[in-house]
Parts: C-alpha cells; sequence; structure tokens
C-alpha cells in the first residue's frame, strides 16, 4: 500500500482548532499551501505537548545555535479564524516528530498517521542483539504510513504556540477541587464522594 507525505515547506497557514462543543471537540492540526488543505485528527493531550515541546526546541535552538527568537511577551498577530472548511480528516496523527533545521533556520513537524503495531511472531525471548535489530525493524513500518509535514520559521512556530494554547485553554473550565473537566450540567467529584457538584 502506498503511503502519502502531505509537505508544506512552509505552508500559507498552519494552526490547530477544533470542531464541536466543549466536552465534545475533535482537534485538528490544519495546513493550507498551494491550493491543498490537508486537516489530521489528534487529540487534546497531543495538541498540548506539542505547543510544550516547540517552545523547548526554540529555547533549545536559541542556546546551542544562536538563532534569533521572537519574544514571547510581544504581542502578535493572533489567528483566531476557524479552521478551513470542509474539515476533511486525512488520517488520525499517532506520533509527532519536531526537529530544527540549522541550515535553514526553520522548525520540522511531522505528524504521522496512526498504525496497527506489529506482533512478533518468533515467540522467542528477546536478546540484547535481537533489541537492537528490532529497533531498525520498528522504523520501517512507518515507512507505509501517510504523514504531514511542516517546515515553519521561528515567527510562525511561535503564533502556532500561542494559538495551540488559546486552542487547549478554551475547553470545559477545570473542578476546583478534582480538576476535572465540569460540564455545563456539573459532573460527579470524586472529592465529593461521587455527589452530583
Amino acid at each position: 500500500m502506498t503511503h502519502q507525505v502531505h509537505a508544506f515547506e512552509p505552508p500559507e497557514r498552519f494552526v490547530a482548532g477544533t470542531v464541536g462543543e466543549p466536552g465534545d471537540r475533535t482537534f485538528y492540526l490544519q495546513a493550507r499551501g498551494g491550493g491543498r488543505v490537508i486537516s489530521v485528527a489528534l487529540e487534546k493531550v497531543q495538541v498540548s505537548l506539542l505547543a510544550e515541546k516547540l517552545e523547548e526546541l526554540l529555547l533549545e535552538a536559541n542556546k546551542r545555535f544562536g538563532v534569533d527568537l521572537p519574544e514571547a511577551s510581544l504581542p502578535t498577530v493572533h489567528d483566531n479564524e476557524p479552521l478551513d472548511s470542509p474539515v476533511d480528516e486525512e488520517f488520525r496523527v499517532g506520533t509527532l516528530g519536531l526537529a530544527f533545521d540549522v541550515d535553514t533556520g526553520t522548525v520540522v513537524i511531522e505528524a504521522i498517521e496512526a498504525g496497527e503495531p506489529e506482533v512478533d511472531l518468533s515467540g522467542g525471548p528477546l536478546g540484547d542483539d535481537e533489541d537492537e535489530t528490532d529497533d531498525e525493524d520498528d522504523d520501517e513500518p512507518d515507512d507505509d504510513l501517510d504523514r504531514l509535514r511542516v517546515r515553519l520559521t521561528p515567527e510562525a512556530t511561535r503564533a502556532f504556540i500561542d494559538r495551540a494554547r488559546r486552542v487547549v485553554a478554551a475547553g470545559r473550565p477545570p473542578c476546583p477541587l478534582c480538576g476535572q473537566p465540569l460540564d455545563p450540567a456539573g459532573h460527579l467529584c470524586p472529592r465529593h464522594n461521587g455527589y452530583h457538584r
């Protein structure tokens, strides 16, 4: 089966966004460029971790390679527009990869389709030598999976981080006692022994 690599280097727009009401939202990464729009679905926690790890990557690139970073505290133009319609899910993300390309001074984000884990049919115990071989083999199945690859400037990366954090924070507020998200009708709080709060 052939796989597709949807490359946007650079995209006209790359954002995290949602479809649906808080508590029932589906999260997406969406890239637009060259007359194409690609949307891939992922979990809220993946969006949150992506923003966090991108921030760490920018700081590390600044420390190791002297890359000039846009100030996080400076006001930037906020992209508050909704996702481009129609939002057609290309695939569900299983793995996210990040890299900094020193030659071009850009951040590379790769979202790889969730795939079925391979089952070891040999049935034998794995030794140290076999572990190394299996690690190499584990990379091969990813070659058969669709992926979205985006290359961003540090400024565009900072704008993506800002929007991703706002999208994640726009969900249901947390319960002040247990931290779980509150539904509009309340929830069964474990700190109240299951009584409706």
